[in-house]
């Protein structure tokens, strides 16, 4: 029984540390440690279109912790199902069950609301940033494009 409850903690623990992942680094006012001190390019524009989008996040160790936690999770439940090979069967469908639904749980909790920005440059060029949705942007807005490449970001003027 107690081997059953430090289990479980565990694996509590691990599904509460994935509701921590920062989804502010997608933030058009936040920067990496490695942009930090570094020159970046401006260029003005004006905003002209804005439309609601999902960031998914996660890329880095998709699903893991979920998988895993819910695999475990509905391991431990069906191992209370039943007896003999009954009970060894119940064990491996429920957790084959859990690790999807902490599959699905995780996606659920990765993802970021956030706006594509289409934005005309003073030089006439249209860009598409997108970036989490932390404030809110119209269309005709005169905006700084800050950096350049993956690490473009969006900010008013």
């Amino acid at each position: 029984m107690k081997m059953k409850t430090l289990s479980a903690v565990v694996v509590v623990a691990a599904l509460g540390l994935a509701g921590c992942a920062n989804p502010d680094v997608y933030s058009g006012d936040v920067y990496s440690s490695s942009a930090a001190k570094q020159a970046q390019t401006v260029t003005y524009g004006t905003v002209v279109s804005v439309r609601p989008v999902t960031i998914q996040a996660g890329d880095e160790n998709p699903n893991l912790i979920g998988t895993v936690g819910g695999g475990v999770v509905g391991g431990m439940l069906g191992n209370q199902v039943g007896g003999g090979s009954g009970r060894s069967l119940a064990t491996a469908a429920a957790a084959i069950a859990g690790a999807m639904v902490g599959s699905r749980a995780e996606d659920k909790i990765n993802q970021v609301r956030a706006v594509e920005l289409e934005v005309r440059t003073d030089r006439g060029d249209s860009l598409i940033v997108v970036q989490k949705a932390d404030r809110d942007w119209q269309a005709g807005q005169r905006v700084r494009l800050v950096g350049s490449g993956s690490t473009m970001s969006v900010a008013p003027y």
